[in-house]
């Protein structure tokens, strides 16, 4: 899941950003309204956590532009109100959901993980081919009932390409899934994890390389 979140608090920001990506999320930050807009219309995120009281373009100015653009993104707004006036409005305004600050963190992750899941394609909370099984819910993998220990980053690219069902995934597309912003897009890092990937499945080989174009798990997706 890629999330973006646009808060002018630049410790609230940052702090956000480490918990969500502790989640297995990739994460841009960024903390002023104007960078955010330009951010949230340029990339597809999943969910946007957005303050409503930015500098250089304000929250409700920038929700109203993604519902307006018909992306999927799910918008979580963020707000030091709590009244309940001010959730309306945000909510009318195109917001999936809204949270008032202060907030406890377990929530927060809570919402932004039921976003994620309205924003993409439904998928079942458990993935499997052949062997192999993938719980998204437990974040587990077990290949013939052992169980593999991933990085999140091994399991971002195993989770991408199990959601793909068979279909090609290209190293920009899985860089974009599972790293953020400040990934390098000439960078051998997608290619590098993918190795390692592959040593800790074993064998039968499951992940195909399709020069050219990316990668594909061989067998059907169950």
């Amino acid at each position: 899941m890629r999330v973006l979140v646009v808060e002018d608090e630049r410790n609230l920001a940052d702090a956000i950003g480490r918990g969500l990506r502790r989640h297995g999320m990739a994460v841009d930050v960024s903390y002023d309204g104007a960078e955010g807009h330009e951010m949230a219309m340029v990339t597809r995120y999943d969910v946007v956590i957005l303050d409503r009281d930015l500098p250089g373009v304000h929250g409700d100015d920038i929700c109203a532009d993604l519902v307006g653009s018909g992306a999927l993104t799910r918008v979580l707004m963020l707000t030091a109100s709590s009244s309940v006036a001010e959730r309306v409005e945000g909510l009318q305004l195109g917001a999936d959901d809204y949270l008032s600050k202060p907030f406890a963190f377990d929530e927060l992750v809570a919402r932004v993980q039921a976003l994620g899941r309205r924003a993409t394609p439904a998928a079942p909370p458990v993935l499997t081919v052949g062997d192999l099984v993938l719980d998204q819910a437990r974040r587990t993998v077990a290949r013939s009932g052992r169980p593999l220990d991933l990085t999140r980053k091994e399991f971002g690219l195993l989770e991408e390409l199990l959601k793909a069902r068979g279909a090609v995934v290209s190293s920009e597309e899985l860089l974009e899934r599972v790293w953020d912003a400040n990934a390098d897009p000439f960078t051998t890092t997608v290619r590098v994890t993918m190795m390692t990937l592959r040593r800790k499945l074993g064998e039968p080989a499951l992940i195909e390389t399709v020069v050219g174009a990316g990668y594909r798990l061989r067998g059907a997706v169950t």
